[in-house]
């Protein structure tokens, strides 16, 4: 499936229906090695399957996963996207906090407790480097509003909106996102006020904790998504007879 089907299945309410069988081949194959998508750690947490890259559209699986460290990361988990994004959730409860950017720290007395300074980074990536380029601009940033999204359901975040994201119920979630790049925007990420501008290294997942991670997150798909068991006639009631039956027998005299 590519990012115009994804998209209409999430739109017309079919995707707990298509994606999560879509996903758990997407899994299966990338662990057999039959698929030369990567496996990468993402700096904000979570591995990163890059399914498609088309212009200015992509897809990619996000897994949350205790199988593989996280990568390191040099500014924070505050970031904004160039890129509306469509999320629809495998599995596990995801939160999304926007956050509230004051572009005038001015003097820092009075200031709310859960207030920070922090520093503007574009990030430009390419060919697995990120570039986070120091801007010199400074902000106060907090926390604003805050939904969280489970299996099944759906969430948007639009560009340029500054968040974070936190997996709730545990350190397990999956979700199949779709970006689609808008004009003008950029890639930004809070950070420290004395880091100047560097680069990152995005790393591959180890072999075995990639194959145990997709491995496991596969599992817990097909969980999430079982279809439920007809129901058992309770003891000594016998079953509830085919209602078509009497007209198939019927018909054969």
């Amino acid at each position: 499936m590519r990012y115009e089907e994804i998209r209409e299945e999430i739109r017309a309410g079919t995707a707990a229906r298509t994606l999560p069988a879509w996903a758990g081949r997407v899994l299966d194959d990338v662990a057999a090695g039959r698929s030369p998508v990567p496996a990468v750690r993402h700096p904000l947490g979570f591995v990163c399957l890059p399914v498609e890259r088309s212009g200015d559209f992509g897809v990619c699986l996000h897994i949350w996963t205790p199988e593989v460290r996280p990568a390191p990361s040099t500014t924070s988990p505050v970031h904004c996207h160039s890129w509306d994004l469509l999320s629809f959730v495998l599995y596990g409860t995801v939160r999304n906090v926007r956050m509230e950017i004051d572009d005038a720290p001015g003097e820092t007395s009075g200031r709310e407790p859960a207030e920070e300074t922090r520093q503007v980074f574009e990030v430009v990536s390419a060919d697995g480097v990120d570039e986070l380029r120091a801007t010199g601009r400074t902000v106060r940033c907090s926390p604003g509003r805050s939904s969280a999204h489970r299996t099944g359901e759906s969430y948007t975040l639009p560009a340029g909106v500054f968040h974070t994201t936190l997996i709730e119920d545990g350190r397990d979630a999956a979700t199949v996102a779709l970006g689609r790049r808008t004009p003008g925007g950029g890639d930004l990420s809070l950070g420290p006020l004395d880091i100047p501008t560097h680069l990152v290294h995005r790393s591959r997942s180890g072999h075995a904790d990639a194959v145990r991670a997709l491995r496991r997150s596969a599992r817990r798909i097909a969980a999430a998504h079982r279809s439920p068991a007809p129901a058992a006639s309770p003891p000594g009631e016998r079953p509830s007879p085919d209602p078509h039956a009497r007209h198939r027998r019927s018909a054969r005299r």
